[in-house]
């Protein structure tokens, strides 16, 4: 049986600030934005290319805006969508290699498969990390 994660919530303070954040600031596609009567919104969000989404609205979670911390993407090209957030004005950290002494800035003789990250956060502190991927055994 296959098990997919589908949804996750992430907790917001303002739902038309955060879905810009992510519409326009990361590339994410608008699934649907869903009024429910006076009081309950929903915003569902995909990243391109993934199968798992993310619902920002009123009522969802009993997290606290900006508790949510590791959420992580994967991309091929860490160094194109590094630039591709600065471009997008996206406040991102420089390009790391984690490694066994932890974490330090990468050079252009690093490989970044498994290793090369980015991390940055959202309007409300969510923390998010870009893994590059870029071939699996």
């Amino acid at each position: 049986m296959n098990w997919t994660l589908e949804v996750i919530v992430v907790p917001v303070t303002d739902i038309d600030r955060a879905r810009t954040f992510y519409e326009d600031g990361l590339g994410f596609k608008v699934d649907h934005d869903t009024r429910m009567g006076e009081t309950r919104r929903i915003v569902q969000l995909t990243p391109p290319g993934s199968g798992c989404s993310i619902v920002i609205g009123t009522g969802l979670a009993r997290m606290e805006p900006g508790s949510l911390q590791g959420l992580q993407l994967v991309v091929r090209d860490l160094l194109a969508a590094h630039a591709q957030l600065l471009e997008r004005g996206v406040e991102v950290g420089p390009v790391q290699v984690m490694g066994a002494a932890g974490a330090r800035p990468a050079t252009d003789d690093d490989a970044l498969n498994f290793a090369g990250f980015i991390f940055f956060k959202d309007p409300d502190g969510n923390g998010w990390a870009i893994q590059q991927i870029d071939a699996r055994a």
